[in-house]
């Protein structure tokens, strides 16, 4: 049951990845940019990933099962954030891009 967040917010995390992936598509777009593209967005999924692990199997005393899957799904979606905002600004100094 720990990747059931990781499953159920894929389509969320391939729109927000084609985003990242295509936004600006008014520059020159070469081979070092979309390296780097890729790289961002499999980070971004293998952290995603072991945040929501770890998050799942966090001690919660006294909650219902539910709440250990809330926690994972919001610890992956954040860390899934962060890493693109953080990769969008790294490209953006690297190829000057915005």
């Amino acid at each position: 049951m720990p990747n059931l967040a990781l499953i159920l917010f894929a389509p969320w995390f391939a729109i927000l990845g084609w985003a990242f992936w295509n936004y600006p598509g008014s520059h020159a777009i070469g081979r070092g940019r979309r390296r780097f593209d890729l790289t961002a967005l499999a980070i971004a999924l293998v952290l995603s990933a072991l945040a929501m692990r770890w998050a799942y199997f966090l001690p919660f005393q006294g909650t219902g099962s539910l709440w250990p899957q809330v926690i994972a799904t919001l610890a992956a979606y954040h860390v899934f954030l962060v890493v693109l905002v953080v990769a969008w600004f790294l490209r953006a100094r690297r190829f000057g891009t915005r």
